[in-house]
């Protein structure tokens, strides 16, 4: 990356475009060196964008059930179609062309499954906004480094499962008081739960006519107290080639100025 370039491009002022001028510069929660390196492959960010949505999980959904809570699953699939749009509607008001850094928060409860998604609006520097591209939770520094080698993201790619364990007999739970066995109906819930989330979120990528998932972030376990419910959650990236052919990136050797200062007692100079 030549530094000098990128320092001079953010001391710059801000060139207007045909939809977008922001005399008061931009906001964004990306690091100093995510803006240089945005820069140095010709980004860079416009503002912080957010989007968020509320679906209501039906009554009596989670009550009396075994398997998979499809409601919960769809409601999850619906808040997070919500929120990305008003995060492209975000980032389209704010002059971008797509957002990098896209941090999930998802929240299940009784009655409803609430996403907020919060991430930073980036574009193109010095050419005219070609419309929205791409949501993407990847850095701006593995954006960089995906653009570079000739890849493009496309979309966030999810899948969110609710799967409900059946109940223990109470000859099941007596038999299994004081010992270290398995508890199957645990286990073959989760794994349904992987299953199922996996499933969609491979069906969002290709979808999108995606040739991956990249950076993929999972969430799963027990929920609540009881333990029976287990759900998992699975957010990536979709991606695509779109340069000709693969390209190679060549490493380069980077040394650190920041040496930590080693402290010591003046004690053990003298070998006291």
């Amino acid at each position: 990356m030549d530094a000098k370039k990128a320092v001079d491009a953010l001391s710059a002022p801000p060139r207007p475009t045909a939809t977008h001028h922001n005399p008061a510069g931009t906001t964004s929660d990306l690091s100093v060196d995510e803006v240089l390196l945005l820069h140095s492959i010709g980004w860079e960010p416009a503002d912080m964008v957010f989007g968020v949505a509320w679906w209501s999980v039906p009554w009596g959904s989670w009550q009396w059930r075994t398997g998979e809570i499809v409601e919960a699953s769809n409601a999850f699939a619906g808040a997070m179609e919500e929120a990305a749009g008003q995060l492209r509607a975000e980032c389209a008001r704010a002059g971008g062309s797509g957002v990098v850094g896209v941090k999930v928060d998802l929240r299940v409860r009784a009655q409803h499954i609430d996403v907020s998604l919060t991430g930073t609006a980036i574009r193109r520097t010095g050419k005219k906004p070609t419309g929205f591209e791409f949501i993407s939770d990847l850095s701006a520094r593995d954006f960089a480094v995906l653009t570079r080698s000739g890849w493009t993201p496309l979309g966030l790619a999810t899948g969110a499962s609710f799967v409900i364990a059946p109940r223990r007999t109470a000859k099941q739970w007596a038999a299994q008081q004081g010992q270290n066995v398995e508890l199957p109906h645990l286990t073959e819930a989760l794994y349904q739960a992987r299953e199922g989330a996996m499933a969609r979120m491979q069906q969002a990528g290709i979808s999108m006519h995606a040739q991956g998932i990249v950076d993929v972030k999972m969430d799963e376990g027990p929920m609540g107290a009881g333990g029976r419910v287990m759900q998992f959650v699975a957010v990536g990236t979709a991606v695509k080639l779109a340069a000709s052919e693969h390209q190679m990136i060549r490493p380069e050797m980077v040394v650190t100025l920041n040496d930590p200062v080693v402290l010591f007692e003046a004690a053990s100079v003298r070998g006291g």
